[in-house]
């Protein structure tokens, strides 16, 4: 079974830096990426942005409430 995401942390710059699952865990960008990747968080996905890097980002579905950037942090 899947994990949603419940919260993430930002840093300074406003970039999300760590998520927050439904299990309590914490990862960090990069373990989302691959979690992501692996089927193994609900409506996230990864894609290769302008600048060539590998982004993450709620599927979109027209529900601004449950992208990333609009989660609660923690």
């Amino acid at each position: 079974m899947a994990e949603k995401v419940e919260a993430v942390r930002k840093n300074a710059d406003g970039d999300i830096v760590e998520l927050k699952l439904s299990s309590g865990n914490v990862v960090d960008y990069k373990e989302a990426q691959k979690m992501a990747d692996n089927g193994e968080i609900e409506h996230v996905q990864t894609f290769k942005g302008r600048d060539g890097d590998r982004h993450l980002r709620s599927i979109p579905d027209g529900d601004k409430s449950n992208n990333l950037d609009q989660m609660p942090l923690f």
